[in-house]
């Protein structure tokens, strides 16, 4: 047996160049985006929102609130922006997971994005209410591999304080049913065994996403402003009628919180 195979290791957590710059970067990709492409560099809206399920996007489209940006250069994605009362902000849909969701906030930030707002379905762990309601995550748990590539191991990554207390505040005069607290966030949600989800519910953990965790150690990496909610919509399937999001899917109140914090931080 070889020395390798005889002293397994994690090359995610032995990282020692988390300081230094990366070779490749998003600014890199873009420029090379938009020479294939024919497209002009121009900046994103200040506020960005990432919307993995893709529910309020498909609203705003359809409702024809959401018009295309034509010269988004990312590869991967479509970038649709809306003029909403009193402000103006880019949404994507459909990017699901931690390294995807940090991959286009990566190129959002190099675009000109100043404040994002992550939406994401999540299934519930604590039981504080019957879902649908929304939780404001202010710690994520690091079960994920992309925010050992921008933080040195730990157990969880925290939001800004500073943000979440703004955010709160701001949350008490919408209309919208929300909670504060930690988010587990993984790569494998088909992997959420009965007895990961009693030891997250005994950690005190509200909820099980995919994106927060890798979306916080970015900004907290990189000074970039975060925000990340869990939109507690399930129960892992272990209950009948599971996934219901309310009204529109959801959009309608996912729409009110973006604007209570776009409002409340920009």
């Amino acid at each position: 047996m070889g020395a390798d195979e005889a002293r397994p290791s994690a090359p995610i957590v032995e990282r020692s160049d988390l300081a230094e710059p990366s070779a490749f970067t998003p600014e890199s990709l873009l420029r090379e985006a938009r020479r294939q492409k024919g497209l002009a560099a121009s900046d994103v809206p200040r506020v960005c929102v990432l919307d993995p399920d893709g529910d309020i996007v498909r609203d705003l489209i359809g409702s024809g609130r959401a018009k295309l940006d034509p010269d988004w250069a990312c590869y991967h994605t479509l970038l649709h922006v809306v003029d909403a009362d009193g402000f103006r902000y880019g949404i994507i849909g459909g990017a699901v997971g931690a390294s995807y969701a940090v991959l286009v906030a990566e190129e959002l930030f190099a675009s000109g994005c100043q404040l994002l707002v992550s939406i994401t379905s999540a299934g519930q762990i604590l039981e504080l209410r019957a879902p649908p309601y929304f939780v404001l995550i202010d710690r994520a748990l690091r079960d994920e591999g992309t925010s050992y590539h921008y933080l040195p191991p730990a157990r969880y990554v925290a939001a800004d304080p500073a943000l979440i207390e703004l955010v709160q505040s701001a949350l008490r005069g919408a209309d919208v049913v929300s909670e504060r607290g930690s988010s587990w966030t993984t790569d494998a949600p088909f992997r959420e065994t009965a007895t990961e989800i009693a030891a997250r519910r005994d950690e005190g953990v509200l909820a099980v996403e995919m994106e927060a965790a890798a979306l916080y150690a970015l900004g907290r990496a990189r000074g970039h402003p975060v925000i990340c909610f869990a939109h507690i919509t399930n129960q892992m399937g272990q209950a009948e009628r599971d996934f219901e999001k309310g009204d529109a899917s959801g959009a309608r109140e996912a729409l009110m919180l973006i604007e209570a914090v776009a409002l409340a931080l920009t």
